[in-house]
C-alpha cells in the first residue's frame, strides 16, 4: 500500500519510501518539458519561465483531408502556444503524408533534415502539432538529441503555468499524470535484463511497475480530492439555483474575460493577450434592471485538439456551463479561422455533454475589421448574433438587452391580493421577484409581479391561495 502526502512524501507498506520518491522525481525529469514537473513542484508553479528555449515546429499535412494551407495556420497557433509556454520559435517544417510513420511520425528523410535544422539553429526543443505515441517521441529524441514534445504536452505545460487555485492545480496535475502513465515504459531500460543466464535478471521492470503503482495511487487520490472539492462547491453555491445563470464560452483568447470585466466591473477577471489566461471559473452578479439580475460565469477557453485528459480533469469546473440557463458564445471575429474555432467550441461542448438550445453568438473585436463591408456580410449571415468590441465597449448595451430578453423568457407573471399586514410576504416578493404593479384596495394590496422559473414553484406554494 503506497500513499502520497500533500508535499509529495511517499510511504510504502507503512515505511518511508524516500528512495521511491526520488526515483519518481527522476522519472518526471526524464519526460519532455511539458511533463517534467513533479507534483510538489506543481503546487508551487510560477508564472515565468526563467530561461526561454529555442523551438522548432513540425506539422504534418494529410491531403486532401488536411491541406498544407491548414497546417500552416495550425502552426501559427502552435507558435502562439509555444510563446505562451516560454519558447522562442525559430523555424518550422511541414511534411505531406498519407499516414503518419509508426516509428517517427515523419519520414526518415525528414528526420535527417530536422536533425540538421536542430544543429544549425541550436534548438533546445522540437514541438509537433500532432500527438506523438511514446515510441515516436523516444525515437525522435534519440535521433535529434534534443527534447521532443507534442501539442498535448505543450498545452499541459501552459495549464501548469496558469493554474492558480488549489482546485486548478489538482486538475492539471491529474491530467499530467494520466498523460505520463503510458510513457513510463522504457525509462528504466538501463536497469533491466542485459543478457541471459542465472543471476543476470535486472530490477528494471519491477521498478517500472512500482512507479506505475505510485502514479495510479496519486491519480486515485487526486480524483477523490476533486470529488470532495466539487461536493463542497455544490454546497456553497446551492443558493444560486434561484438566480438565472449565464456562462461565457468560446475559443481561448476570444475576449471572454475582457467582456466579463466590461459587463461586471467588479469582476476583476485576469485578461491578457495570451492563451488560457483563465483556468478558474469566476462568477459575478450582472444587474440588468430592478430585481432582474443574472450570475455571469467566465470559464476556461477551448482550443483545437484540447487534450482529452484535460477535458476530463476540468469537467467539474465546466459544470457551470452544464447548469447555465443559456450561453454566451464569444467569437474572435478578427481571426481568419473563426468559423473553424466556432466548430471546435461546439464539438468540445458536445464532448462534455452540453447541448444547449439557448445560445447567443457574440462576435467580438469588430474594431479590428478594416473593411466595413465584411461586417455587413457577417450580419447577414448571422442575423441572430450580437457584434461587439469588448475592449472598446462597442454595442455592449445591445448585448445587455439581448441577455435581458433571454432572461425574460423564463419569467412568468402572477397576480395576488394580500393583506397589508403580511409585510413578510410582501417583502419577500420585492426581494425575489420583479413587482410590476401595486394597487391598494381597502386593507389589501394587489401585487402584479414576474418570477423566474427557478423560483416559481416555491413562490406559488407561498402565494397560490392568494392568487386572483
Amino acid at each position: 500500500m503506497c500513499n502520497f502526502s500533500g508535499a509529495g512524501l511517499v510511504t510504502f507498506n507503512g515505511k518511508s519510501g524516500q528512495d521511491i520518491t526520488n526515483r519518481l522525481k527522476s522519472q518526471y525529469a526524464r519526460l519532455p518539458v511539458g511533463l517534467n514537473t513533479y507534483p510538489e513542484k506543481l503546487l508551487n508553479t510560477v508564472d515565468v519561465i526563467d530561461a526561454r528555449e529555442k523551438a522548432i515546429l513540425v506539422g504534418i499535412a494529410y491531403p486532401p483531408e488536411v491541406s498544407r494551407v491548414q497546417v500552416e495556420e495550425y502552426l501559427e497557433e502552435l507558435a502562439f502556444l509555444a510563446d505562451t509556454a516560454g519558447a522562442d520559435v525559430g523555424k518550422s517544417m511541414i511534411q505531406e503524408r498519407r499516414a503518419a510513420d509508426p516509428g517517427f511520425a515523419i519520414g526518415s528523410g525528414k528526420v535527417d533534415e530536422l536533425r540538421s535544422m536542430v544543429k544549425a539553429s541550436e534548438a533546445d526543443i522540437v514541438i509537433f502539432d500532432d500527438d506523438l505515441t511514446p515510441l515516436q517521441a523516444r525515437n525522435l529524441e534519440r535521433e535529434l538529441a534534443c527534447k521532443v514534445i507534442d501539442r498535448t504536452g505543450l498545452i499541459l505545460q501552459i495549464f501548469a503555468l496558469r493554474a492558480k487555485s488549489f482546485r486548478a492545480k489538482m486538475q492539471v496535475e491529474l491530467a499530467q499524470l494520466e498523460y505520463m502513465l503510458p510513457r513510463l515504459t522504457g525509462q528504466w531500460t538501463h536497469l533491466s535484463k542485459q543478457k541471459g543466464g542465472i543471476g543476470t535478471k535486472g530490477p528494471g521492470e519491477t521498478q517500472i511497475e512500482t512507479d506505475r503503482r505510485l502514479v495510479r495511487s496519486r491519480i486515485a487520490l487526486l480524483k477523490k480530492k476533486l470529488r470532495d472539492v466539487s461536493l463542497q462547491h455544490d454546497t456553497q453555491t446551492r443558493g444560486r439555483v434561484s438566480v438565472p445563470r449565464v456562462a461565457l464560452v468560446g475559443y481561448t483568447n476570444a475576449g471572454k474575460s475582457t467582456l466579463m470585466n466590461m459587463l461586471c466591473p467588479q469582476a476583476e477577471a485576469f485578461a491578457e493577450n495570451r492563451l488560457f489566461a483563465t483556468l478558474d471559473t469566476k462568477t459575478r452578479r450582472l444587474e440588468l434592471k430592478i430585481n432582474k439580475l443574472v450570475l455571469l460565469s467566465d470559464t476556461v477557453g477551448f482550443i483545437r485538439k484540447l487534450p482529452h485528459t484535460l477535458v476530463e480533469s476540468f469537467r467539474s469546473t465546466l459544470d457551470e456551463v452544464l447548469q447555465a440557463d443559456f450561453l454566451l458564445h464569444v467569437i474572435d471575429l478578427s481571426h481568419p479561422g473563426f468559423e473553424e474555432q466556432m466548430k471546435v467550441v461546439g464539438d468540445t461542448l458536445r464532448e462534455i455533454g452540453v447541448r444547449h438550445p439557448n445560445t447567443i453568438e457574440v462576435f467580438n473585436k469588430i474594431d479590428a475589421l478594416e473593411d466595413p463591408a465584411t461586417l455587413l456580410d457577417l450580419r447577414a449571415r448571422y442575423p441572430d448574433a450580437v457584434f461587439i468590441s469588448a475592449a472598446r465597449g462597442i454595442n455592449l448595451s445591445e448585448l445587455r438587452l439581448r441577455i435581458a430578453a433571454h432572461v425574460a423568457r423564463d419569467y412568468t407573471e402572477r397576480k395576488i391580493r394580500v393583506h397589508v399586514a403580511d409585510y413578510k410576504l410582501i417583502g419577500y416578493l420585492y426581494e425575489h421577484a420583479e413587482v410590476t404593479d401595486r394597487q391598494c384596495i381597502d386593507e389589501d394590496i394587489e401585487l402584479t409581479f414576474q418570477v423566474h422559473k427557478n423560483n416559481l414553484k416555491h413562490i406559488d406554494a407561498l402565494t397560490g391561495h392568494l392568487a386572483i
